[in-house]
């Protein structure tokens, strides 16, 4: 049943028809009717690049009915500006979108616009929050979380990010998405204000946080990768973290093996220290054989490069 062509607000209109290639195309796409109506109507009022109360109204019609049509949602934004309408309110509007179309790549480049503009995040993390509780991995929200960060300057602490990454990591330690996330708040501010250095005690206390997550889940890769991460980035010896490792993996004892990355980091250890070249194989062919052998032939490959003779005793 046709709506605009009964609708006298629209009289005025000539919709436009979409032209599929001649009047018996190849391979016509299969719009529903209240679809193609709309469809032939924007095409008229961005013909005429009609900014009005009607035209922001076409288009969330065929968003409810097309969320994904990046055209529509371009022109949603070019009438806001256009006809200064509240974004507050469109927002709002968005966030019920955003909630039923959770991997939408246009719903979030709109909010981005929209809170750009509006130049404030507040509300933001709570919002987050509720499209995470839903999806915790949602790649769109937190390419988008990270983008509030460095338009807002949320690095600090008592901005509630971290604190809010935290909780998300108590719940799910495996959450890696959090975890890379805690990374960007910690050393992403670095490239972001010059002579801004990330502090020793910020380091310790990060260090200390993903200890505990180990302690939790010790075939958790992610808080390990942090730790790796963490010295890297700081310049420190692997072998700070010998004797945490020893604590998941002694090689003396495999039946007492807890962590397989503790192993690899082990493994690591020892081959940067020139009279424990056998320690690492030790543990190499423990994962190979044992802990991890579905990636048995990397760990050879790992073992190969080590020398084959121990140095010999001073």
């Amino acid at each position: 049943m046709p709506l605009y062509e009964t609708d006298p607000a629209w009289a005025d209109v000539t919709p436009i028809e979409l032209d599929d290639g001649g009047p018996s195309p190849l391979v016509a796409i299969a719009y529903s009717d209240d679809y193609a109506e709309a469809m032939s109507y924007l095409r008229a009022v961005m013909a005429a690049d009609e900014m009005s109360e009607r035209a922001l109204a076409l288009t969330e019609d065929l968003i409810q009915m097309n969320p994904a049509h990046y055209t529509v949602w371009l022109y949603r934004a070019r009438i806001l500006t256009a006809i200064s309408a509240d974004l507050s309110a469109e927002l709002t509007w968005l966030n019920s979108i955003a909630l039923r179309h959770l991997k939408n790549y246009q719903i979030w480049h709109h909010r981005q616009t929209l809170v750009d503009r509006l130049g404030s995040a507040d509300g933001e993390q709570a919002f987050l929050r509720s499209m995470l509780d839903q999806d915790a991995k949602n790649y769109h929200v937190w390419s988008y979380r990270q983008w509030l960060v460095r338009r807002f300057a949320l690095w600090a602490d008592d901005s509630g990010e971290l604190a809010s990454i935290e909780e998300l990591l108590n719940e799910d330690v495996l959450n890696n998405s959090a975890w890379n996330h805690r990374w960007f708040l910690v050393f992403g501010r670095e490239g972001q204000e010059e002579g801004y250095k990330v502090l020793d005690e910020t380091v310790e206390r990060e260090l200390a946080f993903a200890k505990a997550a180990v302690r939790k889940e010790p075939q958790n890769q992610s808080p390990w990768n942090y730790i790796r991460g963490l010295l890297r980035q700081t310049k420190r010896p692997l072998a700070e973290m010998k004797d945490f490792a020893s604590e998941f993996a002694a090689l003396d004892r495999p039946d007492e093996v807890r962590s397989s990355h503790a192993l690899d980091l082990l493994a690591d250890i020892f081959a940067d220290e020139e009279s424990n070249a056998g320690q690492a194989k030790v543990a190499l062919a423990m994962l190979a054989t044992k802990f991890d052998p579905i990636r048995a032939s990397y760990w050879q490959y790992r073992k190969s490069l080590l020398p084959s003779k121990e140095a010999p005793a001073a």
